[in-house]
């Protein structure tokens, strides 16, 4: 049974201080691909998802670690997994100390399911060339001055 809309606009007004960080980060195609948040797939919603690479981002605070929740969150993955969705867990934490380590890891997630020869960056505007512009030091569309200073202006 799908997850009724009321319930994920409720999801997205509790969010968790870790969960308003990484929408920070990763909204508006910061991280080069759009991740949708609190998002519904079937009878389960995903912290964030990307359509273009099948991948969701979940961040797991310490209830995570309890065994009713442990049993939970793997019919989540497992389900996930069989509709071709991999699953990237991350603690809370790692998202509140290290915000740069956090996108960067869901970069590296992202770019490992998508062809090399795709490249991970917005298309240029109109009447620029696609490098113009000085080129991000980690490539492929992340610009790590952009996620510092995401990581800076955001306040809880």
């Amino acid at each position: 049974m799908p997850v009724p809309t009321p319930r994920v606009r409720e999801l997205r007004r509790q969010e968790t201080a870790s969960e308003k960080l990484a929408w920070h980060l990763l909204r508006d195609r910061r991280a080069g691909l759009k991740f949708p948040r609190q998002f519904p797939i079937g009878s389960y919603v995903v912290d964030f998802y990307c359509f273009e690479v099948r991948l969701a981002v979940e961040l797991d605070g310490s209830a995570h670690s309890q065994p009713n929740q442990v049993e939970k969150d793997r019919a989540k993955d497992a389900y996930l997994t069989r509709l071709g969705i991999r699953v990237l867990r991350l603690p809370n934490g790692q998202v509140m100390q290290d915000p740069e380590g956090f996108v960067e890891k869901v970069r590296e997630s992202a770019l490992s399911r998508i062809p090399s020869e795709r490249p991970l960056t917005r298309p240029a505007p109109a009447g620029e060339s696609a490098g113009s512009g000085p080129p991000s030091p980690h490539g492929r569309g992340l610009s790590i001055q952009l996620v510092r200073r995401a990581a800076k202006e955001w306040t809880p």
